[in-house]
């Protein structure tokens, strides 16, 4: 596939020289001799980059650059100038013009503005695909905010509706931050119980006693500091759901009393006589290996398998890298409303740093870093600087063994088949790696017979 170079300008030598310099690199050249042909060409074609000279008869270049900046936004346009009107030059590059080139004009200094436009353009294009894919995945999903394409997180999903609608308990497991409140969040919003109360715990962050005081309330007197009777978690979420986060981390003690609820769906307050009956789903979440702190005779057994009627594991980053790139449009946009920028997407090399690291605070790490990107980018594209330390120094890179004598064909292929394979065959993914538009990419594909 060819990338289309628009070139307009009045005069007809220059037009038939630049046409034959841009063929020669592997470019599709249209010419036009005014801004009105031009005009009507960009209507009509597929054009990717326009070069346009700034005097021409019938509209001018000036005139042609409004109309492509209020209708093609995205369509980059490098100005033609002389030496007397730069000053002109510098003023449409005000009004949206990528660059400049003074005639006679340079082509080594031309071709490397044109690779950068094409370059620049497939990013702001991929960057607007990346947004409506999420939209229309956010369209399809019952449940918005989750964000993920790949196949790990739509059997996740599908777990997630079927037993959303039911009273099953259901256990959830994944590391720290791959989004696991997220699922649970699901699971509520999905069932006839949405409408009830949906109770969340930390159980992780309180201590043994006053986690118990929480979970089952007390009575008034029951212990120092028991100034009143409290309703606790339990009680509160009667008739909807109540979500333990680290459910691995509370005590015997407790996991002696949330058992007795589980199987009789009774409880008393610390302190008191009355059992209370309530009517709870319960959700629960961990970071550890239960089956080995059973082993350890930390957790009990006929807990986990009250707990564990339906599970749920949600897989870390590392292992569903093709929803990076979702993931972070996602956060580049919230963070981008939320500090007021006009940030338009992340540049091909700081995209592959992202892509390749390990991620091992999974989701939130990422969140984290796009939060920082976005707040610390200057421009409107994320670039590598704009990235964490850890990030650009710990990115997981791929060898790949090229012998001396190997031609330089040989080695795109070799390089190009390694990245196609690194990304699980996700073209886009190894564009942005190779720092290549997907154009190139099919192109040296079909080139190399890669399938």
């Amino acid at each position: 596939m060819q990338f289309t170079v628009l070139i307009v300008d009045d005069e007809k030598n220059i037009r038939s020289g630049l046409s034959k310099a841009l063929e020669a690199e592997g470019y599709r050249a249209l010419t036009a001799e005014d801004g009105a042909e031009g005009w009507n060409l960009i209507n009509s074609e597929d054009v990717d980059v326009v070069i346009a000279d700034l005097k021409m008869p019938r509209l001018s270049g000036e005139e042609l650059l409004k109309r492509v900046s209020s209708s093609y936004p995205t369509l980059p346009v490098i100005i033609l100038t002389g030496h007397g009107t730069i000053e002109s030059a510098v003023s449409a590059m005000r009004d949206g013009a990528v660059d400049f080139v003074t005639k006679p004009v340079n082509l080594e200094r031309l071709s490397l503005l044109v690779k950068r436009a094409i370059s620049n353009r497939e990013l702001y294009l991929r960057h607007t695909a990346l947004k409506e894919e999420m939209d229309q995945l956010k369209k399809k999903q019952k449940f918005s905010k989750i964000i993920g394409r790949s196949s790990k997180m739509k059997q996740v999903m599908e777990v997630v509706e079927q037993a959303a609608d039911t009273k099953a308990s259901v256990l959830i497991t994944g590391e720290s931050g791959v989004g696991k409140e997220l699922i649970a969040d699901a699971l509520h919003d999905l069932s006839s119980r949405a409408e009830k109360p949906y109770i969340k715990v930390h159980c992780a962050s309180l201590s043994e006693s006053l986690l118990e005081s929480e979970l089952f309330g007390h009575e008034k007197g029951s212990f120092t500091g028991a100034s009143a009777r409290k309703r606790g978690r339990f009680e509160l979420a009667d008739k909807g759901t109540i979500f333990l986060d680290e459910i691995g981390e509370i005590s015997q003690q407790v996991q002696v009393k949330i058992l007795r609820v589980l199987q009789e769906r009774s409880f008393e307050r610390v302190g008191g006589e009355e059992t209370l009956s309530v009517d709870v789903r319960v959700i629960s979440a961990t970071n550890k290996e239960l089956k080995e702190e059973i082993k350890r005779g930390m957790f009990r057994e006929d807990l986990y398998y009250r707990l564990n009627v339906v599970h749920i594991h949600v897989p870390p980053l590392r292992e569903r890298r093709e929803d990076i790139p979702l993931l972070t449009t996602a956060f580049i946009k919230e963070f981008s409303e939320e500090n007021g920028k006009q940030i338009q997407g992340i540049s091909h090399k700081a995209s592959s740093l992202v892509y390749s690291y390990s991620w091992p605070g999974n989701i939130r790490e990422l969140r984290n870093c796009m939060e920082s990107a976005v707040v610390l980018c200057r421009g409107d594209v994320i670039e590598v600087e704009d990235l964490p330390l850890t990030v650009r120094e710990g990115s997981e890179e791929e060898t790949v063994y090229i012998p001396v004598g190997t031609s330089l064909e040989e080695a795109q292929r070799k390089i190009i088949q390694a990245t196609l394979n690194y990304c699980g065959g996700n073209k886009s993914k190894t564009a942005d790696i190779l720092d290549i538009g997907r154009k190139t990419l099919h192109r040296k594909l079909q080139d190399y017979a890669i399938d």
